[in-house]
């Protein structure tokens, strides 16, 4: 982890009707329209056992989809390189261990999965309830396309949880940049292979002595373990799956690096992998095409999934748990 100072942030939440979780919304939904088109399905073949299939055989609920249908990246563009532009000016390592000690500081809220399940899904139903899908409804498709190719119970949870992080912008956020979005490493140069990686040039660490260097504060073969990713709903969540589930290394793997795309997808940053990364890169790039092509399956019936997700919950969380935000 990154040495220096542990700065103290004020509290800097705002009720939740003054939060435009439409326009937060929006914007994610654009992020994911560029990745889609970025995206290249990388898995290996698994060898699949009579009940279960392994997690790395190729996912089978997408095998007919044309990926490059699913947006339209030009309008997509803008509305995401000006998001980046402020992401990544703002993800610096001292806003990283000011929002790291914020995170620890203090509990935001208590509550079992389901019901942070509920409370996000507000970020779309109160904002314009009539608007695209809810936050349920894409964690549940994610989770049932899981289901539908055989993989493990673990990694059903998994996809019924991996965006439940942005329960984040209800409490600590200071935008929609520290939320969501595509995440790098800080602390070490900006790999050119991050998207849209001009508009670093604003960003004061990419100047600094120490952290613009290639290897930074790290050293190769450090392993992701030890590295400070840019602080968002992935992080997040990974803290707190971490400390209060029973999810395996992999299942926190897929809730950390899923949106690391400048890892997963474009193999930037080996420099910094042990050999526990090579497994946990594999797992992520398996676990990346029930979020990304998900979103345009039958919108799935909470009520008659409820029961079967609960169980999930009870099974890796334990039963009826309060889980600390």
């Amino acid at each position: 982890m990154a040495p220096g100072a542990i700065f103290e942030q004020p509290n800097i939440a705002e009720p939740f009707n003054k939060r435009d979780g439409l326009a937060l919304e929006v914007t994610s939904d654009a992020i994911d329209d560029v990745n889609v088109l970025r995206a290249t399905l990388k898995v290996k073949n698994g060898t699949a056992t009579q009940c279960e299939k392994d997690i790395y055989d190729a996912s089978q609920f997408d095998s007919e989809k044309d990926k490059t249908q699913f947006r339209q990246y030009a309008e997509a563009c803008d509305r995401v390189k000006n998001f980046y532009r402020e992401q990544h000016e703002k993800q610096t390592v001292a806003y990283n261990l000011k929002a790291r000690n914020q995170f620890h500081s203090k509990t935001r809220a208590e509550m079992t999965i389901w019901e942070a399940m509920e409370k996000l899904n507000t970020l779309i139903d109160e904002s314009d309830p009539d608007t695209s899908l809810s936050q349920i409804e894409h964690l549940l498709q994610s989770a049932e396309a899981i289901r539908r190719d055989g993989k493990p119970r673990w990694m059903q949870l998994t996809g019924l949880v991996h965006d439940l992080g942005k329960l984040l912008f209800f409490f600590d956020a200071q935008g929609q940049w520290d939320v969501v979005g595509d995440t790098f490493p800080v602390g070490c140069a900006f790999d050119c292979r991050i998207i849209y990686p001009d508009t670093f040039v604003g960003n004061p660490d990419s100047s600094n002595e120490i952290y613009s260097t290639e290897h930074g504060i790290y050293n190769p073969g450090c392993g992701m373990d030890n590295v400070m990713l840019s602080w968002g709903h992935d992080e997040y969540l990974y803290h707190i799956m971490k400390e209060q589930s029973t999810l395996p290394d992999e299942g926190l793997a897929m809730i950390r690096y899923h949106s690391f795309y400048p890892w997963h997808k474009e193999n930037a940053y080996r420099w910094m992998m042990n050999k526990k990364d090579e497994r946990m890169l594999e797992a992520v790039r398996a676990f990346n095409p029930y979020d990304l092509y998900s979103k345009s399956d039958e919108v799935p019936k909470v009520e008659d999934l409820k029961d079967y997700y609960v169980d999930l919950i009870d099974e890796f969380v334990g039963k009826d748990k309060k889980i600390k935000w």
